[in-house]
């Protein structure tokens, strides 16, 4: 159950970064808190692009740990790169705030209503990443 979650969160992560490139690269903007510009040197549409380079290069990491773990590597590998997904995922949630207290819509949130529960999925993410990267115990 967890090669596939993780599997799903190499998808997620990889349809993420690219939609940070393509159709979905004006909602992302909406998602920067200003903050970030004026502390960062770079402009929101910067962010957007740097933040979808890391998703995809997280995608990846994420399968070449699972490999590796696979095929009797350290599983120790697999469990650091679920942890900077995590970290990852708690570093983005200021700009879910952002995006809910801005009111603004982008495709799929297009009300206060759903704004506010892409919050609530944040932490599902986090929790998905640690998880899925995580070896039951052997018994």
């Amino acid at each position: 159950m967890r090669r596939i979650a993780r599997a799903a969160l190499v998808v997620v992560l990889a349809v993420a970064g690219a939609m940070h490139f393509t159709w979905g690269r004006r909602g992302f903007r909406l998602a920067v808190p200003d903050a970030v510009p004026r502390a960062t040197g770079l402009s929101k549409d910067q962010v957007v692009l740097w933040s979808g380079a890391v998703e995809i290069g997280l995608a990846a990491a994420l399968t070449g740990a699972a490999a590796r773990a696979r095929v009797g590597g350290s599983a120790s590998a697999l469990r650091r790169v679920g942890t900077i997904v995590a970290v990852f995922f708690v570093a983005v949630f200021p700009g879910n705030i952002h995006h809910w207290r801005s009111g603004r819509s982008v495709p799929g949130l297009d009300t206060d209503a759903k704004r506010f529960a892409r919050l609530f999925l944040q932490p599902v993410l986090v929790a998905w990443a640690l998880w899925s990267t995580r070896e039951p115990a052997r018994r």
